[in-house]
Order: structure tokens, then sequence, then C-alpha cells
């Protein structure tokens, strides 16, 4: 054999080798990965169900310090929370040293301070669990339970970019007046037997206040982020316009997402997939009303979408609102350990897993029965959008590898 065929027989086997390797490695990669999402998913199904334990012996921190202390730009709280229960448990017992009227916003809610300096959300219970809310997918009053099952669906999903929520019943005569301030105290009033307020926020009306049942009021308390991450809002790019007659450029330019892709911070890092984990998120809570988004400031796209404010959920469960899910039908990608969620979720184990997670509620039940089982339905129409994604473009092109490292130190 000539040299210079050699010279090509060898080239040629020096690209079948790195390109054998190249394969090997990333189906090594692939599989590594997967089997890490299949762990994550047993570790996360093995601690569904938060005792609220109030003790803490391996530590002299306080619930506050620990809860603060879990905060990263790509995550709220850790996967393994040992912790969890003895946080949730003070964020529903402890006492109530200040109470105002809640921070600027559309809907009714109030700020806490618990007994160690502690700000809460306090969200009241405006509905029963069998109401449904009729109209437009984002009418109505927020609903305080929709914010305990969103936390703990954000646990279940993996996400972890959800505040910390749990229920609380809450004495106004004896646990909010007294300390109350005028502002928030200029809004009590009786309506029959019952103690009522009706805050201040830009719907909040004295002909429509939230009424306690005789002086115990049913409500989550949602705890603050520590005020050394700054929160920083952005404009949702699916957003609705909220005019009749009026849509949003991404509710008829079919290209929306290619735009989309071309400005900042939508044209690198994390932040596109975050909103379309966000969109998966809100479809199956039934949430169509987030028109904003808060990340954490001076953060140039690298931190996650905080889960805030999602009280807007679990309306009606007969209306799945497929207009929810339009960043990922137009932009056609998510993340292979999203989709991997996902799968491992379907025939019945979502509705089971949410059930347990939030059984500990002190509000308990949560959620109606017809809602955990909208999720299972609403589950099924996420998979088989990304079904038509994958069998338009490929799964190479529509499942994306997007995997952060997370930091507690």
């Amino acid at each position: 054999m000539k040299l210079k065929q050699r010279v090509v027989l060898l080239a040629i086997l020096l690209v079948i080798f790195i390109f054998t390797k190249v394969f090997l490695i990333d189906n090594l990669d692939t599989s590594a990965a997967n089997r890490e999402d299949q762990r994550a998913f047993h570790r996360m199904m093995a601690s569904l169900r938060v005792e609220l334990d109030p003790r803490l012996d391996h530590t002299l921190q306080s619930p506050w310090e620990i809860a603060a202390q879990w905060v990263v730009p790509r995550e709220v709280y850790p996967e393994e929370t040992p912790e969890l229960g003895a946080v949730l448990h003070a964020m529903t017992t402890k006492k109530i040293i200040k109470a105002d009227v809640g921070y600027k916003g559309t809907q009714l809610k109030a700020l806490l301070i618990l007994e160690g300096g502690q700000k809460v959300v306090f969200k009241p219970k405006r509905y029963a669990r069998d109401y449904v809310v009729e109209g437009e997918p984002y009418a109505g009053y927020d609903r305080h339970n929709a914010e305990v099952a969103a936390f703990h669906l954000d646990r279940i999903l993996g996400f972890r970019r959800a505040p910390l929520v749990i229920g609380r019943f809450v004495n106004l005569r004896t646990e909010i007046k007294p300390v109350a301030t005028e502002q928030l105290l200029g809004t009590f009033m009786a309506v029959g037997n019952n103690t009522c307020f009706y805050g201040k926020c830009y719907y909040c009306r004295e002909t429509e206040p939230a009424c306690a049942d005789g002086d115990i009021m049913e409500g989550s308390v949602t705890l603050w982020l520590p005020d050394v991450w700054p929160l920083q809002k952005h404009r949702h790019p699916w957003g609705r316009t909220y005019r009749e007659g009026k849509l949003a450029r991404w509710e008829y330019d079919e290209s929306y997402c290619d735009a989309v892709k071309k400005t900042s911070p939508y044209d690198s890092g994390p932040r596109l997939l975050d909103i379309i984990d966000t969109a998966i998120f809100d479809y199956l809570i039934g949430n169509a009303d987030r028109h904003h988004y808060e990340s954490f400031q001076d953060d140039e796209g690298a931190s996650m979408l905080i889960l805030l404010d999602n009280a807007k959920s679990f309306g009606n469960p007969a209306l799945d609102e497929r207009s929810i899910l339009a960043p990922l039908y137009q932009c056609c990608i998510i993340r292979v350990s999203t989709w991997n969620r996902l799968n491992y979720l379907k025939n019945g184990v979502l509705k089971s897993a949410l059930k347990t997670a939030m059984s500990h509620d002190p509000i308990s039940p949560v959620l109606s029965d017809p809602h955990l089982d909208a999720l299972d339905q609403r589950l099924l129409s996420i998979l088989a959008t990304v079904k038509q994604c994958t069998d338009q473009f490929g799964p190479d092109v529509v499942l994306v590898e997007d995997r952060m490292t997370l930091s507690h130190l």
C-alpha cells in the first residue's frame, strides 16, 4: 500500500475513532444525567410529606436564619431540606408582632411581622374550596390555597423557585388588631357577626372585604425573601394586554419566539428556558396572570425566574387555557430535566404526589378533587405538545441539556 493511501486510511480511521468516542461520551453523559434525574425524583418522592416539627436540635440558628441561607441565584431552597418542617411550623405558629397593609399590588393582602423579625405575606380566604371562578382565566380574587398548592407543585417539579408557603388560621380580634398599623386598622369592619377587613390595594374596596368566620380567618402565609436579595421586575414576553379586542404580538405572530430569542436576556443564558418551565408550571395550576415576573437584581439573566404570586390559580378545573403554553409550543424547546420529571409524574403520580405533599398543611384539604384531577389531564396536554415539537423538529433540537451547578457555600 502506498504511503499516500496509508495516510488517507489512517485519517479515515482517526475520524471514525473520534466520532465513535464523542458518540459514546455523549451517550454516557446523557445516560448519567438521566439516571441522576431519576434519583432526584425518587429523593423528592421520599420527602414529600413534611412533618411540622418545631425542633431544630442540630443547630442554634433560628428557622428564619436557616431559610435565608437557603437562597442562592438559582433556587429558593435546596433539594434536601430536613429543616423545612421547622421553618413551615414557625410560619404558621410564631406570634404576630406587627400587621400592616400589603405591599403594592392589585389584590388584598396583609404584611405581617412574626416573632424574630421575619416578614410574611398573608392572603385571606375568599372562596370555598369547591367554588368555581367563571369568566376570564385571570378573573376573580386571589386564592390563598392556590399559593399553598403552587409551592408544593414547585417542590414536585424540582424547580425550587417558589418562596415557602403554608396555611394559617389567625384570630383577627386577638392576633391582628392589637398589633395593626393605623392604616390597616382603618379598614376593619364588622359584617354581621364576622370581623372583616379590606386593606389597601388597587382593587381593594370597602364594599368587598375579606371576612373571617367570626374572628377566625383562614389564609396563607408566604415567606418574604431575604432583603439581601433585592428583586428586579420584568415584563413577561408572553404577557397579555388585558384589553378586550387588543391582542399581544405573541397571540398573532407565529414567528414571535424568534424575535424573543434575539433580545436580552433571552438571547443567552437560562432565562428563556426558565420562561418555558414557568409556562408549564402556570398551565398546570391554571395561572394566566403572569404579566410580569421577578428575578434577582443585576443578574444579567443568570438568576432564576422566581415563581412569586401564584394566587390567580386553581380557579376553574374545567378550563384548560392552552395559551398559557405559548412559550413552549412557539419556541419548541424544553429542558431535558424538566421533560424527564414530567414523564415520571404521568399516570396519576402527579395528583397523588401533590395530595401527599399538601396533607400536612393546617388548612388541608388544600384543593378539591376536581382541581387535582385537572392537573393530571393538563400534564397529558403538555406531554402531547412536546411530542408534537419533537415530531416536527427532532428531539435533538427540542430537548435542551441545561444543568447549572447550584451552590450553597
